[in-house]
């Protein structure tokens, strides 16, 4: 995957250089989907900035990334320009005139949600889709993303609950298997002897321009033992913990807004101060050429004085 030059964060689209949480969500939308990719024809849909369909061609026959804005188009081409079975067009995800059954993975994250005529971007991307296809398709859960945070995203403009979720995949595929995604402040216990994490997930390092693979792979902060003197009865690969109130999230996010108050207090009195340096700026200019210039000397002192 080339380097390139960074397409500008706005907050509409998902960018590579994105850090914290949401650089978790979205590289894990494309991993996921990632070995089901090998040797299909996929469309990724609303492709955005690129490095989805980018990583997918790594293992895919061809993948083809379309996105309504020609500038994430022009970027993307010329960020992942040299990669022979990945291409990118602008077109509109709402009115693809693709032809039936096309491709056999079709892809498209974080799309639903920023359009008014989803119906017209499942039917597009159904018809795209082989018979014996798959659609992947994520959008945020309503009732979570936006009631319970009270937040509203600017950028979105129709958000589903579960239920008209399912009910508009529904109307078009028969067989639909929702999973839910969301990040977990989480105590980990897996197996060594056997490896119980080699298969359970992926990970990527931050920075590793985007190479994605199979296990999770972290070192060991302690070891637990389980022990007898006769054969070990079946056991768990993994063991996963937590407390339902996150309250670790919580204390992050708590010291994020502290931090985002912090930076715009800053910003403010810099602004301040900056304003009151221009000012002093100014009287000292004034000043300066009040001095460089003589003194003219007043009326009555040159008719007292007498002529020069």
């Amino acid at each position: 995957m080339s380097a390139g030059a960074a397409l500008e964060f706005t907050g509409e689209r998902f960018t590579p250089e994105c850090v914290r949480e949401i650089w978790y969500e979205h590289w894990h939308r494309y991993a996921l989907v990632h070995s089901w990719a090998r040797g299909r024809r996929v469309l990724d849909a609303a492709c955005g900035e690129g490095y989805g369909s980018a990583l997918l061609a790594g293992v895919a026959e061809s993948v083809l990334g379309l996105d309504v804005d020609p500038a994430a188009v022009a970027h993307a081409r010329s960020r992942y320009a040299g990669t022979s079975n990945l291409s990118f067009d602008q077109a509109d995800a709402t009115r693809l005139q693709l032809a039936a059954a096309s491709f056999d993975l079709v892809v498209s994250f974080e799309t639903l949600e920023h359009v008014e005529a989803q119906d017209g971007l499942l039917d597009g991307l159904s018809h795209a889709l082989s018979d014996d296809g798959l659609l992947v398709i994520s959008s945020p859960d309503k009732a979570t993303y936006g009631d319970a945070a009270g937040f509203r995203n600017e950028f979105h403009v129709r958000e589903l609950y579960r239920d008209e979720f399912e009910k508009l995949l529904r109307a078009r595929f028969p067989h639909v298997r929702i999973y839910a995604q969301r990040l977990l402040f989480q105590s980990a216990i897996w197996s060594l002897d056997p490896p119980g994490l080699e298969t359970a997930g992926h990970y990527a390092t931050a920075g590793s321009d985007g190479q994605v693979e199979e296990g999770l792979i972290y070192a060991p902060m302690y070891f637990i033992a389980v022990c007898s003197r006769r054969p070990l009865p079946p056991l768990p690969a993994t063991s996963w913990f937590g407390d339902r109130d996150e309250s670790v999230y919580q204390h992050y996010n708590h010291e994020i807004r502290k931090n985002m108050a912090a930076g715009a207090r800053i910003a403010e009195l810099e602004a301040q101060l900056e304003a009151a340096l221009q000012r002093e700026r100014t009287v000292v200019s004034g000043l300066a050429a009040g001095i460089a210039e003589p003194p003219r000397r007043s009326w009555w002192r040159r008719w007292t004085s007498g002529p020069d």
